[in-house]
């Protein structure tokens, strides 16, 4: 049986903004992985290299700025393959930045625990970077 993670954060950036930093792959690095190549249109590819893990799939659907729908998974990981989950991510206008909503779906219960604390530790580190600012390094890089 497979599980959600869902979270919902602000960000003090306009949505266009956050939505790049999930389709370029120069400012998805800057809060999460060490290499990303992105194709950021239906069909396109989605990778990106995180402390080792190998993140690979697709977009599913972009609709700037307000939604990006990506198949995701882990190269390597049976119980994950690429682009075996969801991940869909909104993003509203909210006074002074956007509302953003994250789903992940299709995950089962061991990946959605990992999930459960990687996402919140990502999307702190996205809220830095949106905003203009750095995030520095990534102390999950260093973790192992």
């Amino acid at each position: 049986m497979s599980e959600s993670y869902s979270t919902s954060l602000f960000i003090a950036a306009a949505p266009e903004t956050v939505f790049d930093h999930f389709t370029r792959p120069d400012l998805l690095v800057r809060w999460m992985g060490d290499h990303a190549r992105l194709a950021a249109k239906e069909g396109g590819l989605f990778s990106v290299d995180i402390n080792g893990v190998l993140i690979r799939g697709s977009y599913v659907s972009l609709d700037r700025p307000s939604r990006i729908e990506i198949a995701w998974g882990e190269a390597g990981n049976q119980m994950m393959p690429p682009g075996a989950t969801r991940l869909v991510v909104t993003l509203a206008e909210e006074a002074g930045g956007t509302r953003l909503n994250l789903q992940h779906s299709g995950l089962m219960p061991e990946e959605a625990a990992k999930h459960a604390i990687g996402w919140p530790h990502f999307l702190s580190r996205l809220a830095i970077a949106a905003a203009g600012s750095d995030p520095g390094p990534d102390p999950f890089a260093n973790a192992g």
